[in-house]
C-alpha cells in the first residue's frame, strides 16, 4: 500500500472506474473487496483514516448477536452466526473464539438463559463453535474467579468470536490492492459531477496537499457510516434523516480484573444493552452504553454519565473494586443506525442494514455490524453491478481469505516460524499480521535494535511501527498509536508518552520537517487526553 502512487492512479485515470466508493470504514473496504475480487475497477476514499471512526471503536466482538436472538430478529441473528463462522475461516490470525460466561443470580434465569443459548447454538448450524452449558457455581467461579460470589447461583458458558477491529480493516484495504483495486485515506468527498441528473463523478480534495481533483465513475457507492446524511445531503440537500446515532463508550481495565480467558455477559442492564467484560491484548474491555446523539463526530467523547453507567454496572458482578484510577483507557464509538419511526430508544433498533438508491444513483449503504460486513457488501455489490450496467460476477468473498491469512498465518505455525528464525524471542502479538509476520520479523533480523519496544507498558516494537509506515498507509501519529497498534485503546498515557518517537519515526520516512515533528506529536498527545480518566 503506497499512497502516492495510488494517488496518481485515482488522478490519472481516464476512463471511469467500475466502482466508486466513499468510506473507508468496515463497510466501505467489505464493498471494495468484494468488487475488486470479482475484477472489478475499484477505487475507495475515506476522509481520516481507514476505520478511523465506528470500525475502530467496537466491543471488538464476531457474534451473532445473543440479545437480538431475545428481540425475536432470528434473520439477523441467523446471517450473522454463519458470517461469524465465514469470518472465523478467511482471517483466522484475527478472529479467535472466545468463551463467555452468563453469571446467573436468580434461579431462574439459569433455565431460560441455557435454552436460549442453545438456540443460538443450533441457529449457527455446521459453522457453530463449541455447544454451550450450564455451569455449577464453583464451575462458573474456576472460570471468573473476579466474579461476585454474593447470592451467585451458576452460570452458563457458551461461545463466540473475538477480534482487532481496526487491524481487519487495514488487512481489508491491503486485500483491496492485492485484487488490483486502490484505497486512499485522507481524501475527501466534497461534491458530485451530474449530467442529466445523475452522478457521474466525485469532486474530491486531498486533506494533506489541498490539491483537488475528480474521479469518475459508473456506480458510486455511500459507506460512510455516522456520516452517511451529510454525503446524501451533497446529492440533495431535502433528503430525508436515515441514520439515528447511538453511542457506545468502552472502558479499558488491567487485566486482573478478568485475569482468565472467559468473558462475562451480562444479558440485560437498566438502558436495556448487554455488558461485556471481554479479556482482549492482555486488557479487559468493559462495555457498552447506548446513549442517543445528535451530534455526529470523528471524535466523538464519552460522557460523564455514560462512565458511571459503566462503572457501576461492572461493579454489580466483579468482586474486585473497581475505580476511575484502575481504567488505562476510555473510548467512545457511534452506532449508524437505520432511523425507525418509533421511539427514543436506540437499543431496540435493528442492526441489520438498508440499501437506498437516490434519483441521481448514489447508491447508499448503511447499518448493519462488522460481523456481518461481507454479506452487506455482496448485496450492495450486486445492486452495484445492474446499477451501473457492469457485467454480472459472482461474489466470491465467501470463501476468498483476508490479506494475512496465509498458512504462516496461525500463531503455532506462526511460532514455529519465528523460533526457528530467530534467537530473541518474538511477541505473541506478531500473530496479528498473519503472513505478513516474517516480514516484521526479518526488519529485526535486519536491525536487532527496533526489537525494542515502543513504550515499557505494551509489546508494540519499533519495527511494527516501521513496518506500518512502510506497507499500511498510516499518516499520522494517531494511525500507528491508535490503529496499526491499539496503544491507544489499551493504555492512553502510554500512548501519550510514545508520541514523540512516533512523530520522529513517521518523519524520517516521509521526509516531514522537525516541526512537523514536533506539531503532530502535540496534536497526538491532545487527542489522548480525551482517553484518560482525570
Amino acid at each position: 500500500m503506497n499512497r502516492e502512487v495510488a494517488l496518481t492512479k485515482l488522478r490519472s485515470k481516464q476512463d471511469p472506474f467500475d466502482i466508486l466508493i466513499i468510506g473507508g470504514g468496515a463497510t466501505g473496504l467489505g464493498c471494495a473487496v468484494d468488487a475488486a475480487s470479482r475484477g472489478h475497477t475499484v477505487a475507495l476514499i475515506e476522509q481520516a483514516d481507514f476505520a478511523k471512526g465506528t470500525s475502530s471503536r467496537s466491543t471488538k466482538l464476531v457474534h451473532g448477536g445473543v440479545r437480538y436472538l431475545k428481540q425475536g430478529n432470528i434473520a439477523l441473528v441467523l446471517k450473522a452466526l454463519k458470517e461469524r463462522g465465514r469470518l472465523c475461516l478467511n482471517a483466522p490470525h484475527l478472529v479467535t473464539h472466545q468463551s463467555f460466561i452468563v453469571p446467573i443470580y436468580k434461579w431462574w434465569d439459569g433455565p431460560f438463559y441455557g435454552i436460549g443459548l442453545k438456540v443460538y447454538d443450533m441457529l449457527a448450524g455446521k459453522l457453530g463453535l463449541k455447544p454451550s452449558k450450564q455451569l455449577s457455581k464453583e464451575e462458573t467461579l474456576e472460570h471468573i474467579p473476579t466474579l461476585e460470589t454474593d447470592g451467585l447461583q451458576g452460570g452458563v458458558i457458551y461461545y463466540d468470536g473475538q477480534f482487532d477491529d481496526s487491524r481487519l480493516a487495514i488487512n481489508l484495504a491491503q486485500t483491496v490492492f492485492d485484487h488490483d483495486g486502490i484505497a486512499v485515506n485522507y481524501v475527501q468527498a466534497t461534491g458530485f459531477v451530474k449530467g442529466n441528473g445523475l452522478i457521474q463523478a466525485v469532486n474530491c480534495e486531498d486533506i494533506e496537499s489541498g490539491h483537488t481533483f475528480s474521479i469518475r465513475a459508473k456506480t458510486i457507492i455511500n459507506a460512510t457510516g455516522v456520516f452517511t446524511d451529510s454525503v446524501r445531503r451533497m446529492d440533495n440537500p431535502d433528503t430525508h434523516k436515515m441514520i439515528a446515532a447511538s453511542q457506545g463508550v468502552h472502558l479499558v481495565l488491567p487485566k486482573e480484573f478478568v485475569p482468565k480467558e472467559a468473558a462475562m455477559m451480562v444479558p440485560q442492564t437498566t438502558d436495556g444493552r448487554v455488558l461485556f467484560a471481554v479479556p482482549w491484548h492482555d486488557h479487559v474491555i468493559v462495555g457498552t452504553t447506548d446513549t442517543p446523539v445528535e451530534s455526529i463526530d470523528l471524535e466523538p467523547v464519552a460522557l460523564e454519565e455514560e462512565i458511571e453507567f459503566i462503572l457501576k454496572n461492572a461493579a454489580q458482578y466483579l468482586a474486585k473494586d473497581l475505580s476511575r484510577s484502575d481504567v488505562q483507557s476510555v473510548f467512545a464509538g457511534l452506532r449508524p443506525l437505520v432511523q425507525s419511526n418509533g421511539g427514543d430508544d436506540t437499543s431496540e433498533i435493528s442492526r441489520d442494514h438498508t440499501i437506498v438508491i437516490s434519483d441521481s444513483g448514489l447508491l447508499t449503504i448503511a447499518g448493519g455490524k462488522w460481523t456481518t460486513y461481507r454479506q452487506m457488501a455482496e448485496d450492495v455489490i450486486n445492486q452495484a453491478e445492474t446499477l451501473g450496467g457492469l457485467d454480472s460476477k459472482p461474489c466470491l468473498t465467501v470463501e476468498l481469505k483476508v490479506h494475512g491469512a496465509g498458512r504462516d498465518a496461525l500463531p503455532q505455525a506462526f511460532a514455529a516460524e519465528m523460533n526457528g528464525r530467530l534467537e530473541a524471542t518474538i511477541p505473541t502479538h506478531f500473530s496479528l499480521y498473519g503472513s505478513d509476520s516474517t516480514r516484521i520479523q526479518d526488519i529485526i533480523h535486519a536491525d536487532s535494535s527496533l526489537a525494542e519496544r515502543i513504550h515499557p507498558s505494551l509489546p508494540y516494537t519499533h519495527a511494527e511501527a516501521l513496518w506500518s509506515i512502510r506497507h499500511e498507509m498510516p499518516r499520522r501519529v494517531e494511525d500507528i498509536l491508535a490503529r496499526r497498534t491499539r496503544m491507544l485503546f489499551l493504555n492512553a498515557q502510554a500512548a501519550h508518552d510514545s508520541a514523540a518517537l512516533i512523530a520522529q519515526m513517521l518523519a524520517d520516512e516521509l521526509g516531514h520537517s522537525p516541526e512537523w515533528a514536533t506539531n503532530e506529536a502535540e496534536a497526538f498527545r491532545k487527542l489522548a487526553q480525551g482517553y484518560l480518566l482525570t
